[in-house]
């Protein structure tokens, strides 16, 4: 593995990383602001995390 596939590997997990951090909290504000809808929220939540883990796999392995 060399010096450039390194590099985007790890840009590929810190990208994937702040975009799973960003929907946890934004689904945190929505669930405080709107308990009564805490199911459909994580649901999506969960459904939203999966695919962009997915697609970081994906890139991760892309070549």
């Amino acid at each position: 593995m060399e010096i450039p596939e390194i590099v985007g590997a790890g840009l590929i997990v810190i990208g994937a990383g702040l975009g799973i951090g960003r929907i946890g909290g934004s689904a945190m504000e929505a669930i405080a602001r709107q308990p009564e809808a805490t199911n459909k929220i994580q649901t999506a939540m969960l459904i939203a995390a999966a695919l962009i883990e997915g697609i970081g796999f994906a890139a991760l392995f892309a070549k």
